[in-house]
């Protein structure tokens, strides 16, 4: 298992992907479209050619995971392309994606992520709950779908190391940061979704947790997914109390946890996303009638 740091916008240990090697290796994580010559020479690095590649899977669209897609796709031509199925049909036909991402990042997103290339429907299998990715004999990836973050979430679990590839979902942990913090994105969060897969997570019983942002983690995988449920249902709470009175979220969650201590912290997983996450699980939650007035 080789882990590849991807780069994103030119920093160092801030998203992760992963080789996992064997007789038909498989990529876990493309990172974004900006990340794909620094993935590419990381592969030709470890060997491989363009025949080489059997498999390239993202645990969810967003295009800090699965930008370069395309591009990794049209490099090796033999590599099925996975993904869950709510997240089939953009990698075919990219353009909502991309359109709702330039609405976000405006200039920034070219400089930053880069676009989406469309990958044939062809070479594209969506994995349902449970299915496997054969790396070898007696080895292989098993999907976990895991909502709550995105709808179109899913983890990987490795039969051999035990290591679960946990995308997003058990939240983000930066090396120069090193406070665990939930990601509640909009438009999709779901807190009882998410900590519903942080559940299936715990019982596969995993020896090891990698985030895409950033890495393998140490301490007792247990312990980190008690963690990242603490962190989401205090942040919940939070946001909800704030909601209620009808004050500012995003000013809440920072006066309680701390602002974006990096620039980086800022645009990977900021405050204001994360209030705007909250902010729309509150509303579709309790229904557009009892939305408070803001003050």
């Amino acid at each position: 298992m080789h882990q590849i740091d991807t780069m994103l916008g030119g920093w160092e240990r801030v998203t992760a992907g992963w080789l996992i090697d064997g007789p038909e290796p498989v990529l876990v994580e493309t990172g974004s479209q900006s990340s794909v010559p620094v993935v590419l020479d990381a592969l030709a690095s470890l060997g491989m050619g363009a025949d080489d590649l059997a498999g390239v899977v993202v645990t969810h669209i967003h295009l800090d995971h699965a930008g370069g897609v395309g591009d990794v796709a049209r490099a090796f031509p033999n590599a099925t392309v996975y993904v869950h199925p709510a997240g089939a049909r953009h990698l075919v036909d990219p353009g909502r994606l991309v359109a709702s991402a330039a609405r976000v990042y405006g200039d920034t997103l070219d400089s930053l992520y880069g676009r989406l290339d469309p990958t044939p429907i062809e070479r594209i299998r969506a994995l349902e709950d449970g299915d496997e990715i054969r790396i070898g004999p007696g080895r292989a990836l098993t999907a976990v779908h895991s909502p709550g973050h995105a709808n179109h979430h899913l983890a990987l679990h490795d039969s051999e190391t035990g290591v679960l590839f946990a995308g997003d979902a058990a939240g983000v942990r930066l090396p120069d940061v090193g406070v665990l913090r939930p990601a509640t994105p909009p438009p999709e969060f779901d807190l009882d979704l998410a900590i519903q897969s942080l559940h299936l997570f715990a019982a596969r019983r995993p020896s090891a947790l990698a985030l895409a942002h950033f890495g393998v983690l140490d301490g007792d995988p247990a312990d980190v997914l008690g963690e990242a449920e603490d962190g989401l249902r205090e942040w919940a709470a939070v946001a909800e109390a704030a909601w209620k009175r009808g004050d500012d979220v995003a000013a809440a969650l920072a006066a309680a946890f701390g602002g974006d201590p990096s620039e980086t912290m800022a645009i990977l997983n900021g405050v204001h996303s994360n209030a705007a996450g909250l902010r729309r699980w509150l509303e579709k939650r309790r229904g557009p009638s009892e939305v408070p007035e803001a003050h």
